[in-house]
Protein backbone atom coordinates (compact mmCIF):
# COMPACT_ATOMS: atom_id res chain seq x y z
CA UNK A 1 0.00 0.00 0.00
CA UNK A 2 1.38 3.37 -1.05
CA UNK A 3 -1.08 6.25 -0.47
CA UNK A 4 -0.84 9.44 -2.48
CA UNK A 5 1.00 12.27 -0.75
CA UNK A 6 0.49 16.03 -0.55
CA UNK A 7 1.51 17.55 -3.88
CA UNK A 8 0.49 14.50 -5.94
CA UNK A 9 -2.09 14.95 -8.69
CA UNK A 10 -5.41 13.36 -7.66
CA UNK A 11 -6.66 10.65 -10.03
CA UNK A 12 -9.45 11.86 -12.33
CA UNK A 13 -12.11 9.35 -11.36
CA UNK A 14 -15.74 8.83 -12.26
CA UNK A 15 -17.95 6.70 -9.99
CA UNK A 16 -21.69 6.14 -9.46
CA UNK A 17 -23.19 7.92 -6.46
CA UNK A 18 -25.89 6.67 -4.10
CA UNK A 19 -28.51 7.40 -6.80
CA UNK A 20 -26.58 5.65 -9.58
CA UNK A 21 -25.57 8.98 -11.20
CA UNK A 22 -21.98 9.31 -12.42
CA UNK A 23 -19.89 11.80 -10.44
CA UNK A 24 -16.50 12.94 -11.71
CA UNK A 25 -13.80 14.53 -9.60
CA UNK A 26 -13.46 17.10 -12.42
CA UNK A 27 -17.05 18.22 -11.63
CA UNK A 28 -15.48 19.93 -8.60
CA UNK A 29 -12.70 21.77 -10.46
CA UNK A 30 -12.20 25.12 -8.72
CA UNK A 31 -13.43 23.72 -5.38
CA UNK A 32 -11.70 21.92 -2.53
CA UNK A 33 -12.90 18.37 -1.97
CA UNK A 34 -12.42 16.09 1.00
CA UNK A 35 -12.32 12.58 -0.50
CA UNK A 36 -12.66 10.20 2.40
CA UNK A 37 -12.39 6.44 2.06
CA UNK A 38 -14.24 4.21 4.51
CA UNK A 39 -14.59 0.40 4.65
CA UNK A 40 -18.35 -0.26 4.86
CA UNK A 41 -21.58 1.72 5.03
CA UNK A 42 -23.85 1.23 8.04
CA UNK A 43 -21.16 -0.17 10.32
CA UNK A 44 -20.67 1.52 13.70
CA UNK A 45 -17.35 3.26 13.00
CA UNK A 46 -18.29 4.36 9.49
CA UNK A 47 -21.62 5.69 10.77
CA UNK A 48 -19.92 7.75 13.49
CA UNK A 49 -17.48 9.15 10.93
CA UNK A 50 -20.19 9.98 8.36
CA UNK A 51 -22.54 11.57 10.91
CA UNK A 52 -19.73 13.71 12.32
CA UNK A 53 -18.96 15.01 8.83
CA UNK A 54 -22.68 15.60 8.29
CA UNK A 55 -22.87 17.64 11.49
CA UNK A 56 -19.72 19.62 10.54
CA UNK A 57 -20.90 20.46 7.02
CA UNK A 58 -21.56 24.16 7.70
CA UNK A 59 -18.02 24.61 9.02
CA UNK A 60 -16.52 22.63 6.14
CA UNK A 61 -18.44 24.82 3.66
CA UNK A 62 -16.94 27.93 5.33
CA UNK A 63 -13.57 26.64 4.09
CA UNK A 64 -15.04 25.90 0.65
CA UNK A 65 -14.81 22.14 1.13
CA UNK A 66 -17.16 19.62 -0.51
CA UNK A 67 -17.23 16.04 0.81
CA UNK A 68 -17.17 12.78 -1.16
CA UNK A 69 -17.23 9.47 0.70
CA UNK A 70 -15.99 6.38 -1.16
CA UNK A 71 -16.45 2.71 -0.28
CA UNK A 72 -16.87 -0.54 -2.22
CA UNK A 73 -20.56 -0.73 -1.29
CA UNK A 74 -23.18 -0.92 -4.04
CA UNK A 75 -25.12 2.31 -4.82
CA UNK A 76 -28.31 0.78 -3.33
CA UNK A 77 -26.64 0.30 0.06
CA UNK A 78 -25.17 3.82 -0.09
CA UNK A 79 -28.66 5.18 -0.78
CA UNK A 80 -30.03 3.43 2.32
CA UNK A 81 -27.10 4.78 4.37
CA UNK A 82 -27.71 8.35 3.16
CA UNK A 83 -31.45 8.09 3.91
CA UNK A 84 -31.05 6.41 7.31
CA UNK A 85 -28.41 8.86 8.59
CA UNK A 86 -29.72 11.91 6.66
CA UNK A 87 -26.30 12.51 5.16
CA UNK A 88 -25.84 15.84 3.39
CA UNK A 89 -22.97 14.88 1.09
CA UNK A 90 -22.34 12.46 -1.76
CA UNK A 91 -21.30 8.83 -1.34
CA UNK A 92 -19.62 7.04 -4.23
CA UNK A 93 -19.48 3.34 -5.06
CA UNK A 94 -16.08 1.89 -6.03
CA UNK A 95 -17.16 -1.75 -6.24
CA UNK A 96 -14.06 -2.93 -8.11
CA UNK A 97 -11.83 -0.80 -5.81
CA UNK A 98 -10.03 0.69 -8.84
CA UNK A 99 -10.19 4.25 -7.44
CA UNK A 100 -9.06 2.97 -4.03
CA UNK A 101 -6.04 1.47 -5.79
CA UNK A 102 -5.33 4.72 -7.68
CA UNK A 103 -5.27 6.59 -4.35
CA UNK A 104 -3.08 3.84 -2.87
CA UNK A 105 -5.38 2.95 0.02
CA UNK A 106 -6.36 -0.60 -0.98
CA UNK A 107 -4.25 -3.20 0.76
CA UNK A 108 -3.79 -5.88 3.36
CA UNK A 109 -5.68 -5.50 6.62
CA UNK A 110 -6.27 -7.77 9.56
CA UNK A 111 -9.28 -8.04 11.81
CA UNK A 112 -9.92 -10.61 14.53
CA UNK A 113 -7.03 -12.76 13.36
CA UNK A 114 -8.06 -12.77 9.69
CA UNK A 115 -6.02 -11.10 6.97
CA UNK A 116 -7.73 -9.73 3.88
CA UNK A 117 -7.52 -6.92 1.33
CA UNK A 118 -9.64 -3.86 1.96
CA UNK A 119 -9.94 -0.10 2.22
CA UNK A 120 -7.66 1.71 4.62
CA UNK A 121 -9.47 4.61 6.29
CA UNK A 122 -7.60 7.59 4.84
CA UNK A 123 -8.88 10.99 3.66
CA UNK A 124 -7.44 13.30 1.03
CA UNK A 125 -8.07 17.03 0.78
CA UNK A 126 -7.96 17.88 -2.93
CA UNK A 127 -7.24 21.51 -3.80
CA UNK A 128 -8.98 23.68 -6.41
CA UNK A 129 -6.51 22.57 -9.10
CA UNK A 130 -7.00 18.83 -8.51
CA UNK A 131 -3.85 18.19 -6.45
CA UNK A 132 -3.64 16.50 -3.06
CA UNK A 133 -3.38 19.35 -0.57
CA UNK A 134 -3.25 17.22 2.59
CA UNK A 135 -3.56 13.57 3.64
CA UNK A 136 -5.41 12.66 6.85
CA UNK A 137 -4.28 9.23 7.98
CA UNK A 138 -4.00 9.52 11.77
CA UNK A 139 -7.45 9.80 13.31
CA UNK A 140 -10.27 7.84 14.92
CA UNK A 141 -13.74 7.65 13.38
CA UNK A 142 -15.00 9.79 16.26
CA UNK A 143 -12.50 12.65 15.75
CA UNK A 144 -11.96 12.61 11.97
CA UNK A 145 -14.05 15.76 11.48
CA UNK A 146 -12.19 17.55 14.29
CA UNK A 147 -8.79 16.69 12.77
CA UNK A 148 -9.91 17.92 9.33
CA UNK A 149 -11.39 21.16 10.71
CA UNK A 150 -8.34 21.85 12.88
CA UNK A 151 -6.08 21.47 9.85
CA UNK A 152 -8.32 23.74 7.76
CA UNK A 153 -8.28 26.40 10.51
CA UNK A 154 -4.49 26.22 10.87
CA UNK A 155 -3.97 26.43 7.11
CA UNK A 156 -6.72 28.89 6.16
CA UNK A 157 -5.64 30.72 3.04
Amino acid sequence: MNPLKAGDVAPKFSLPDQDGEQVNLTDFQGQRVLVYFYPKAMTPGCTVQACSLRDSMDELKQYGVEVLGISTDKPEKLSRFVDKEELNFTLLSDEDHSVCEQFGIWGEKSFMGKTYDGIHRISFLIDKKGNVEHVFDNFKTSNHHDIVLAWLKENAA
